[in-house]
């Protein structure tokens, strides 16, 4: 389900994508964003995941990108689901309590002064 990134409200429309000054009917916030995009990351070159895309400053403001996808809510629940599955696995195979021994409690402990 597509939703606005600011209130979570789903957003109801037989347009498959939001016209570019569309805003959210409850908080009015823009939803042709870069945070309402399937290819936004903070961590990618200009936060998106398409090398070409300029720089866009405000990414909750309305900008006119042609690469835009309203990303799925539901699509990016399951990928965490599974990301914490992967984990909980790792844990389990390797133990999680190996790695928290292993972790300095301060820098006296690090550096035994």
């Amino acid at each position: 389900m597509k939703r606005c990134h600011r209130c979570k409200t789903p957003w109801h429309e037989e347009k498959r994508q939001p016209a570019y000054k569309d805003c959210c009917e409850k908080c009015s916030a823009y939803l042709h964003c870069c945070l309402n995009c399937r290819y936004h990351d903070p961590s990618a070159h200009n936060q998106c995941y398409i090398p070409t895309t300029d720089w866009v400053g405000d990414r909750a403001a309305a900008n006119f990108c042609d690469e835009f996808e309203f990303k799925d809510a539901e699509t990016q629940v399951k990928a965490a689901a599974k990301g914490e599955q992967a984990r909980n696995t790792l844990d389990t195979l390797f133990g999680d309590d190996v790695a928290s021994e292993r972790k300095p409690k301060s820098l006296d402990d690090l550096f035994g002064a």
